[in-house]
């Protein structure tokens, strides 16, 4: 990104904090219309697609080509994980984590945790709690160990509430 550009992203992700969602699209636009290959322009305007305009379609494309022009950054993975997630495309996500693994610039416990949470919606709960302790494993961050364990009671809380259903 040139020096013109960066600041125009600050600024339009300053308009995002602000909701001003109009006037952070116009300058997203207009990075991309100096700089076509800007993934984190790319990434913000999949973003606003996705949350603003409920357009999966198009989001979908920022963020593959957010991917494309810069493979390391980790934000397009993100989000293109949680479209997916909301999309119930699961077998998609499946195939999307496992890339996201080989990544170096992404946090290997979040993709655990997101193997996790889709085995959670799935109602697969001992899959979920095995992808959750592969989290915990994978973290570093006490925080983040923390809520992955409390992700694991709940799901022990889940499997005993789906045991007392199917009896």
């Amino acid at each position: 990104m040139h020096i013109h550009s960066e600041e125009l992203y600050l600024e339009a992700e300053a308009d995002i904090k602000n909701n001003n969602y109009a006037e952070a699209f116009r300058k997203y636009e207009s990075i991309l219309y100096e700089e076509p290959d800007s993934a984190p322009a790319h990434n913000s305007l999949g973003w606003l697609y996705k949350t603003q305009f409920d357009d999966y379609a198009k989001a979908e494309n920022h963020f593959n080509t957010a991917m494309k022009c810069d493979p390391l950054y980790p934000h397009s993975y993100f989000h293109m994980a949680a479209l997916f997630m909301d999309m119930e495309r699961f077998d998609e996500l499946k195939q999307f984590l496992e890339k996201c693994l080989k990544v170096r610039t992404i946090d290997k416990s979040w993709v655990y945790g997101r193997y996790a949470l889709m085995e959670e919606l799935k109602l697969n709960f001992e899959k979920a709690i095995y992808y959750f302790e592969r989290a915990v494993l994978a973290s570093q961050n006490d925080e983040k160990i923390k809520d992955y364990n409390q992700d694991i009671e709940r799901c022990n809380m889940k499997m005993q509430i789906s045991k007392k259903h199917d009896q």
